[in-house]
C-alpha cells in the first residue's frame, strides 16, 4: 500500500516505517531566507532534493527513526575580494535521527556523531531544507582564484604620504649597531 507524504507536514515516524522517499526539484523562491541571500538574478534556479526515511533496528530490539537528506543548489553571490559575481554550489548530504522531544535530543546531542531531531506528526522538510542549506552558505564569498586581477597598491594620496612618514620601529636598533654596541 503506498501512502502519500506532505512535505510541510511530514509524519516522520510513518515516513520512516514505510521506507519512504520523497524528490523536488522547487525553485528558489520557495526557500524566502535562502533567496534572500542571492546577490545576482535568481530567476530559473532551483533548489533539488530527496528525503528517504528507514526505521533501523538496533541488535537489542530497539528501533530508531531516521532520515537521510540530499540537496543541492546553485546560488548567486558575490566575491568579498574582487566584487565579481561568484556562483556557489551549495551541496548536503546529511543523516538525521529522531528521538522522543527536544530535551531528550539536547541530552543526548553530545555523544552523538549523528545530528539529532524531536519526532513529529506535523515536521516541515521544506524548512530543514532551507535551514540545511543556509548553514552551507559561505559567511564571506569568495573565488578560489578571482577572475580578475586585484590591485594591490593605494591609491590615496593621504595614505601613501603617511605610509613614507612613518618611521621604522626597528631602526633605534640599527643605530646602537652602528655605535658599537656588542652584538
Amino acid at each position: 500500500m503506498s501512502k502519500d507524504f506532505s512535505v510541510d507536514h511530514l509524519d516522520v515516524k510513518a515516513f520512516a516505517q514505510a521506507g519512504a522517499t520523497l524528490t523536488g526539484n522547487d525553485p528558489l523562491s520557495h526557500y524566502p531566507r535562502l533567496a534572500q541571500e542571492a546577490q545576482g538574478p535568481a530567476d530559473g534556479l532551483s533548489v533539488r532534493w530527496r528525503a528517504e526515511g528507514e526505521l533501523h533496528t538496533e541488535a537489542d530490539g530497539v528501533s530508531h527513526v531516521w532520515l537521510y537528506l540530499q540537496v543541492d543548489a546553485d546560488l548567486p553571490l558575490v566575491c568579498q575580494r574582487c566584487l565579481q559575481a561568484d556562483p556557489m554550489h551549495l551541496q548536503v548530504e546529511r543523516s538525521f535521527r529522531f528521538v522522543a522531544d527536544e530535551a531528550t535530543a539536547e541530552a543526548l546531542d553530545d555523544e552523538a556523531e549523528e545530528d539529532l531531531l524531536a519526532l513529529s506528526r506535523d515536521f516541515d522538510l521544506h524548512q530543514l531544507i532551507e535551514d540545511e542549506l543556509l548553514m552551507e552558505v559561505p559567511l564571506v564569498p569568495r573565488h578560489d582564484s578571482c577572475p580578475v586581477d586585484l590591485p594591490t597598491q593605494s591609491s590615496s594620496e593621504e595614505f601613501e604620504q603617511a605610509a613614507a612618514e612613518k618611521t621604522n620601529p626597528f631602526a633605534m636598533l640599527q643605530g646602537l649597531r652602528k655605535n658599537g654596541a656588542p652584538d
